[in-house]
C-alpha cells in the first residue's frame, strides 16, 4: 500500500505525464506529491549535486481522475531506485533534499 512518505512514480493521462516524488497525501480527491516531472529528474539531479537552484521541484496536486497508475519507486533487476540514486550521488536523504 502506498502511504504518505513513500517515494513513487505517478503516471497521469489527459495529458500523459509522469511525476516522481514523495506522497504527502492520498484521498478520493487526488494525490498530493512533493516532487517533479520525471522528464526533469536528470537536470534536477545535476543541479542538486552542484548546489545550484532548481525551479521545477515543488508541491503538486493531481486529481484522481487523471491518475492512471501509482508505482513505488523501487529497485528492479539490479537497477537502483531513483531515490537510491539521488541519495548515493548527493549523500543526503530525499527528505532533506525535499524540505
Amino acid at each position: 500500500m502506498v502511504q504518505p512518505g513513500t517515494a513513487v512514480v505517478i503516471v497521469l493521462h489527459s495529458p500523459r505525464e509522469k511525476s516522481w516524488g514523495i506522497v504527502q497525501e492520498i484521498s478520493g480527491a487526488g494525490v498530493f506529491l512533493r516532487g517533479l516531472d520525471l522528464n526533469s529528474f536528470d537536470e534536477w539531479m545535476r543541479a542538486t549535486v552542484h548546489g545550484e537552484e532548481f525551479v521545477g521541484m515543488g508541491d503538486q496536486f493531481f486529481p484522481m481522475w487523471r491518475v492512471e497508475r501509482i508505482s513505488r519507486d523501487e529497485a528492479s533487476g539490479g537497477i537502483p531506485s531513483l531515490r537510491e540514486q539521488v541519495e548515493k550521488r548527493t549523500g543526503r536523504t530525499l527528505e532533506e533534499l525535499f524540505s
